[in-house]
């Protein structure tokens, strides 16, 4: 027979029971534990990130958070460092089958802080992920970039021009209304307007592209501008039509990094540069026999920092239930072989100079009249020297350390070092750039 006492004393296996002699500490530990959990709680609910939201989920006064699409590109990057720099909260949103996940890498490292800066992967061709960006994400503005932009390409492949330009940009706006974003920052271009009789170009000066890039364009913006008649959009839209883009980063930050198998449609500054490192034996200019000066193409190129500097100032100056149109250009018209000059005097190489015949949906002249956006946007291009915006920063930087370590590998082995090398490289190409050794 078991005693009593003993079978009191043995629970069964696998039960416990309270021993009332240890309630004091075992209360004291529920208290402790409570504590911790409440001040637990109370951290989480102060952190921007409690309940799966965060910072961009939400708008702050004083803060305004732009969705910069395409702002891994060459002027989406641009316009993204100046609004952070500025202090917005941006959100990138590319696909990155034009932009540079570099570019994003640079502005991460500069903005590091929480709640400055956000990349999405998206294709602004996906209904539902678009949908998805704007339904966790709380914009006060958008800044839509996001674009084929290859004047040449579009008479090749129109279809893809007008899905990307203009099927994108309508799901934009779709998107916009169902989440109650109202204000637009629209990147547009000169090539809407086509030929025209008459120089200048103003704002009033007739639409009538003669390319598939011009016409997606301008499709794009008509749509915009019917949406922002209606009652229901109450949006403040700044529509900027800007001219041929050059330059980058003064202090070499970012910079144009066209893809290689883009090469042939890219931007004539990418082309100089590629020319002059010796990437390609010499520069193609195409068409010779325009009523121009000097037979070439005249143009109107802008500097990027200026560009993005008309973009910020038309997010400051966008009115609800208003639209803006402007030119956004230097008012002066350079032609082709003027810039190719110029690039010969930043890279001090003699390009070899190859002439064709002209490219399909060219135009000959265009050049803008940016007083509009002179005198409402108090606006005025600053980068108007050639030479001056083909030296900037990463321009110059990417030619000298791209043809340095080319111009090594060939005569590294001739038993000369490093510094003889670059001695040996900036002589050769004529540059007066002084080299200076640590001590």
């Amino acid at each position: 027979m078991i005693p009593l006492n003993r079978r009191a004393s043995q629970p069964r296996a696998g039960m416990e029971y309270f021993d009332a002699r240890r309630k004091p500490h075992n209360v004291g530990k529920v208290i402790a534990a409570l504590v911790l959990t409440t001040l637990c709680i109370f951290v989480l609910k102060q952190s921007p990130g409690f309940g799966g939201t965060s910072v961009f989920s939400r708008h702050e006064p004083g803060v305004t958070h732009v969705l910069v699409t395409g702002g891994a590109g060459y002027i989406g990057s641009h316009a993204s460092l100046r609004l952070l720099k500025d202090n917005y909260r941006v959100t990138i949103v590319d696909n990155l089958s034009r932009g540079n996940m570099g570019a994003v890498k640079v502005l991460q490292e500069l903005f590091p802080q929480p709640g400055r800066l956000q990349f999405i992967y998206a294709d602004l061709g996906d209904k539902k992920a678009v949908n998805k960006i704007f339904s966790e994400n709380a914009f006060d503005a958008v800044m839509h970039f996001a674009a084929v932009a290859y004047v040449g390409e579009s008479t090749m492949e129109p279809l893809r021009y007008y899905h990307n330009i203009t099927s994108n940009t309508l799901l934009i706006l779709e998107a916009m209304a169902s989440h109650g974003v109202k204000t637009l920052i629209y990147s547009s271009t000169c090539a809407t307007y086509g030929e025209p009789e008459k120089m200048p170009i103003t704002e009033a000066t007739p639409q009538l592209p003669i390319n598939p890039y011009g016409k997606a364009k301008k499709m794009a913006e008509d749509i915009i501008l019917d949406f922002s008649k209606t009652k229901k959009a109450d949006m403040a839209v700044m529509i900027l039509r800007y001219f041929n883009v050059i330059g980058s980063d003064p202090e070499g930050r970012l910079g144009e990094a066209p893809r290689p198998e883009l090469r042939e449609h890219g931007r004539i500054s990418g082309a100089c540069f590629d020319a002059a490192l010796g990437v390609i034996p010499g520069l193609k200019v195409k068409g010779i026999d325009y009523l121009t000066t000097d037979g070439t193409c005249i143009r109107d190129y802008i500097d990027v920092t200026d560009l993005v500097d008309a973009h910020v100032k038309a997010l400051n100056k966008a009115e609800p239930s208003k639209v803006g149109i402007y030119n956004v250009g230097t008012g002066r018209g350079r032609s082709v072989k003027e810039f190719v000059d110029a690039c010969k005097k930043a890279t001090g190489v003699n390009i070899k100079i190859e002439y064709l015949s002209r490219r399909p949906g060219d135009y000959a002249e265009v050049y803008s009249d940016p007083t509009k956006i002179n005198t409402e946007l108090n606006w005025t291009a600053q980068y108007t020297d050639l030479k001056e915006s083909l030296s900037n920063g990463r321009y110059i930087l990417i030619f000298l350390v791209s043809g340095l370590l080319s111009f090594a590998s060939k005569n590294i082995l001739s038993g000369l070092d490093m510094l003889e090398v670059l001695e040996a490289f900036l002589n050769a190409r004529h540059c007066s750039v002084p080299i200076v050794v640590g001590t």
